[in-house]
């Protein structure tokens, strides 16, 4: 199995084979959480518009998503990790949009199969791909709205690819450099409250899951589901 690492936007567009494209703050954490908390299914968009056409459309019950931190104007939801912890959505379909999570999956035209990144699926990420046993594995961090690179994506990727080189990364130290990153610190800036501390703990709690998340195309749209299913 041959491990590629890639960042941002150019590379997601680039990349082949099993496709990981990663968004630790906030996108594919949010995700793991609504899955955990019975979401059947997300259907991921590139843009605003487009989730909430889709949804009038009758595609998903809810809408999730950000815009520069914040829940876009007729969205159900935003991105916070912390915010979607307390909300029931057994039975609840949802379409999401962000500024960099999703963009990357909607970018990956290239590649056989996508899963969604972040520490809280790590391991479980690891083991699906590992089942499937593909040539290639192309890991995308998505950094800052697809653009700028970031600490917690990036490190991110290399722990990824460390477990599916077989090596055991060290957690603790993993998320010492990342609270050192400069992308952490407007989660503690109170002139930014759409961005929680509470994020950056739930964001960091590596494995907490014992699911991947894996894309499949439906109907022509990109459709994210537990995997293995409940």
């Amino acid at each position: 199995m041959e491990v590629r690492v890639g960042s941002l936007v150019r590379d997601a567009e680039e990349a082949e084979g099993t496709v990981i494209i990663i968004d630790v703050f906030r996108a594919f954490t949010t995700a793991a959480i609504a899955f955990d908390h019975g979401t059947t299914r997300i259907t991921l968009v590139a843009e605003v518009e487009e989730a909430l056409d889709l949804h009038r459309k009758g595609v998903g019950d809810l809408v999730m998503g950000e815009v520069d931190g914040k829940r876009p104007e007729g969205f159900d939801m935003g991105n916070s990790p912390y915010e979607i912890t307390p909300v029931h959505l057994a039975g609840k379909s949802i379409v999401q949009s962000t500024r960099a999570g999703t963009v990357g999956v909607a970018a990956a035209t290239r590649a056989d199969t996508i899963y969604l990144g972040s520490f809280v699926v790590a391991q479980a990420t690891v083991e699906a791909i590992r089942r499937e046993d593909p040539a290639l594995v192309s890991i995308i961090a998505m950094g800052d709205q697809g653009r700028v690179r970031s600490d917690e994506d990036e490190h991110c990727a290399l722990f990824l690819r460390n477990l599916l080189e077989g090596r055991s990364p060290d957690p603790a130290a993993v998320r010492s450099l990342i609270m050192e990153g400069g992308a952490t610190r407007k989660f503690f800036d109170d002139s930014q409250p759409q961005f929680h501390p509470e994020d950056v703990d739930l964001a960091l709690e590596v494995n907490r899951y014992p699911f991947a998340m894996k894309v499949t195309r439906e109907n022509g749209l990109l459709v994210a589901r537990k995997h293995p299913p409940a």
